[in-house]
């Protein structure tokens, strides 16, 4: 017999909103957080800025959970904190304040590989000017594990811990590995960590080169830059940004009154023998439907997808002709938005950052605008408009596709559903 997999526990950092409370005003609001980021040769990008131990101490934690986040964090690398932040926000909610994991044992998965080239970046030009100024630390700190290790100290928990790795498909991976976990009774609970992927220009400059990166026509208006779905999109923009979930069985939930956020109905992943960038339609909608048969749901059934929507050239007009290959005649009923118009990219973590942003629309009624889409590439989408709108989430789709052919979706639902 398959457990049900709920959600009871959110926690999001991103240049929108620090916290989910204003990270879920932010949807509704359409904030942007791109901005022109010259001192790290970003260029425009969405970064994401915290003090951390400020951040800390303005959770509600017991005094032992943030001297071991303090101890852990204060001078680990920023995505390392984000995690942290993330993580202990997500704990809290589905726990409370004065829970310890080792009390309640959660498996660890997070999201992302090659997380930090940017602090490998920073490393490098100590080491260039004297190899003596690079920390002891960072034998540890460079390694994705690193995340791992350290939720597993801050929470005191000694379950299953690993990373899964797929390009920007990382964060739904992570999801899907928790769901199957949990789905199949390896584990009761999971902790679904997006790590925040800290890049340099050197990879900027890659992908600038690549074609991918946008920026460019918009240079001077930021905030005009990310333009999912618009016939006058150029490509993705960089956003900084960390997110948790913690899922469940629905019995260890309903077992101690826990508020349910939602349901993880069903996940996939396929491959489209790939090993480019170049997206698959066909791919894409095969991922789609495969979670959609997992779940048990009919496509008519969905209501609203949280696209992949990079703002890239080629990956929109995939993901559109995907989404009507996958819905036919009912294409116009499902209300489309791209949380990444908001946030930029948040590569490694995004699964996990528009996975919690379907998950508050769904819970606080609300659709979030479609930022700079003037004039949708397609009409017979049902793409949500430049304001936030009131409106009922019960079926959702949320898409997430990697370089490499890597092409995954999850299933969220009302739990009842």
């Amino acid at each position: 017999m398959f457990s049900e997999v709920v959600v009871t526990g959110i926690g999001v950092h991103t240049s929108i909103g620090v916290g989910r409370n204003a990270f879920a005003d932010a949807l509704r609001s359409g904030a942007c957080g791109i901005a022109f980021e010259p001192s790290d040769g970003l260029g425009l990008a969405a970064r994401t800025r915290v003090n951390f131990e400020e951040h800390l101490a303005s959770l509600c934690l017991s005094q032992s959970t943030r001297s071991r986040a303090l101890k852990a964090g204060r001078r680990a690398p920023p995505s390392i904190q984000l995690s942290i932040l993330s993580a202990l926000e997500a704990w809290g909610q589905a726990f409370g304040p004065d829970a310890d994991a080792s009390a309640q044992p959660a498996n660890i998965i997070v999201a992302g590989n090659n997380i930090a080239p940017g602090y490998q970046h920073r490393m490098y030009a100590k080491f260039a000017a004297n190899p003596e100024l690079i920390p002891a630390s960072y034998s540890l700190h460079f390694l994705d594990t690193d995340h791992v290790g350290t939720l597993s100290e801050v929470l005191r928990t000694g379950a299953e811990g690993f990373t899964v790795g797929g390009a920007s498909a990382s964060g739904n991976l992570a999801i899907l590995q928790a769901w199957r976990q949990i789905r199949y009774g390896i584990s009761s609970r999971c902790l679904v960590v997006g790590g925040m992927t800290d890049l340099s220009a050197v990879e900027l400059q890659s992908f600038r080169n690549a074609g991918a990166l946008g920026g460019t026509r918009y240079a001077d208006e930021p905030l005009l830059a990310c333009r999912p779905f618009d016939t006058d999109r150029e490509g993705f923009l960089y956003g900084q940004g960390s997110a948790c979930l913690v899922l469940e069985s629905d019995d260890s939930a309903k077992a101690r009154g826990a508020e349910i956020l939602g349901r993880i109905a069903g996940a996939a992943c396929c491959l489209d023998a790939n090993r480019l960038s170049n997206p698959s339609a066909e791919g894409e909608a095969r991922a789609m439907r495969g979670a959609l048969e997992q779940a048990g749901i009919p496509s008519e059934s969905v209501d609203y997808v949280n696209a992949h929507g990079t703002s890239s050239i080629a990956g929109d007009e995939a993901e559109t002709k995907a989404l009507k290959e996958l819905f036919g005649v009912h294409i116009g009923k499902v209300i489309v938005n791209a949380t990444k118009g908001l946030t930029g990219h948040c590569l490694h973590a995004a699964g996990v950052v528009e996975a919690a942003a379907t998950l508050l629309q769904m819970n606080r009624g609300f659709i979030h605008p479609n930022r700079n889409l003037n004039c949708p590439i397609d009409p017979c989408c049902r793409f949500a408009g430049p304001l936030a709108q009131d409106g009922e989430i019960s079926v959702a789709l949320s898409n997430s596709f990697g370089f490499g052919g890597i092409n995954t979706s999850v299933v969220i639902t009302r739990f009842g559903l």
